[in-house]
């Protein structure tokens, strides 16, 4: 009689993102009432997943670069949440700096969600359609919020659910639902120059978003008028900049930016840091059209727009500054394979 053959490996992976604009406005109670709006784009750094039968005779993959808690924590709340706690393991990995403003354990999370999907045979054949890309989003949210406890709004999760650009509008925006994803259609040239255009630096600096998410939210509750104001304008300029980005008009899109971090940075003092600063500035001289700290920042990544012909200037005067991480557009959004038990 022949063994029973070894279950397979199911690999699960998704982008990350930059956000353009809009930020903070997809954080409950902000979306429910005022109705939020966001702009953002993924890109093929990617969080991955495998996830497999819990006595797998393999090594286990490593979790993130740092093997930091918070993964080890989405982890096994999503298998919690999942119903498998004591049939599967997942182990996660990503090719991204951890904390680095990239929505990253949001893509994390929606590997799991998918990785858990076609485990139970939830997950159709080929390309999930919306409604499925929303579901992983939706429940991948649940699982970071509810029950890892991490701080956190929507825009991420889809981000990864889908790929590509999207314009994102939530709550009150989004007709009373959660959200509502919008796929933004780039032109070929469109994409080849946000992808030569756009420049991705990390500062090296830590950084704590769920803290100084709970920060401006808390501000947005007591009305003050400074985050108020800041808010109903970065959603303002999201739907600009997915304006931008449909009609190829990049350098539009360079100067919302350029506004958006105005705004963003008065919404906390924590936002900004002195490295950050000198990396808006350094790129302002040398041709950039707008630069804006990455997620709820405090450290993380800083994004700048180039003049076009100017991005080698650019990339020279910012570089001794922070690590440049190079990228290319994503197009898929989250995918899963199934692997053969023995491959590496």
């Amino acid at each position: 009689m022949s063994a029973p053959a070894k279950p397979p490996v199911l690999v699960a992976r998704a982008p990350a993102r930059l956000d353009f604009g809009g930020g903070w406005t997809d954080v409950p109670p902000y979306c429910d009432e005022e109705g939020g709006t966001v702009c953002n784009l993924a890109i093929a750094r990617r969080a991955t997943v495998r996830l497999r039968a819990a006595d797998a005779a393999s090594a286990p993959t490593e979790r993130a670069p740092t093997g930091r808690a918070s993964d080890a924590r989405l982890a096994d709340a999503a298998l919690v949440r999942a119903g498998l706690g004591t049939v599967a393991r997942a182990d996660l990995a990503s090719d991204f700096p951890v904390g680095a403003g990239l929505g990253g354990s949001s893509a994390a999370g929606v590997a799991l969600a998918a990785a858990v999907a076609a485990w139970k045979g939830a997950l159709p054949a080929g390309a999930p359609d919306a409604a499925t890309r929303d579901a992983l989003a939706e429940w991948s949210r649940a699982v970071e919020v509810e029950d890892a406890g991490i701080a956190g709004g929507r825009q991420d999760h889809y981000a990864a659910a889908y790929g590509g650009a999207l314009r994102l509008d939530f709550g009150a925006a989004a007709g009373g639902r959660p959200a509502a994803a919008h796929p933004i259609a780039l032109a070929d040239a469109t994409a080849s120059a946000l992808e030569r255009r756009l420049l991705v630096v990390y500062t090296g600096e830590s950084r704590i978003s769920g803290d100084t998410i709970t920060a401006v939210l808390d501000a947005y509750r007591a009305r003050e008028p400074r985050v108020v104001r800041a808010l109903a304008r970065m959603r303002a300029l999201a739907a600009g900049m997915a304006d931008a980005l449909a009609a190829g008009d990049v350098d539009a899109l360079g100067a919302q930016l350029d506004e958006h971090w105005t705004h963003q940075r008065a919404l906390h003092p924590s936002i900004t840091t002195p490295r950050i600063d000198a990396i808006v500035a350094a790129g302002a001289r040398a041709g950039a059209l707008g630069a804006k700290a990455l997620g709820a920042s405090g450290g993380g990544c800083v994004l700048l727009l180039s003049a076009d012909g100017r991005e080698d200037a650019l990339r020279a005067a910012v570089g001794p500054l922070g690590e440049p991480l190079d990228f290319v557009l994503d197009r898929e959004g989250v995918v899963v394979q199934r692997v053969p038990i023995d491959d590496p």
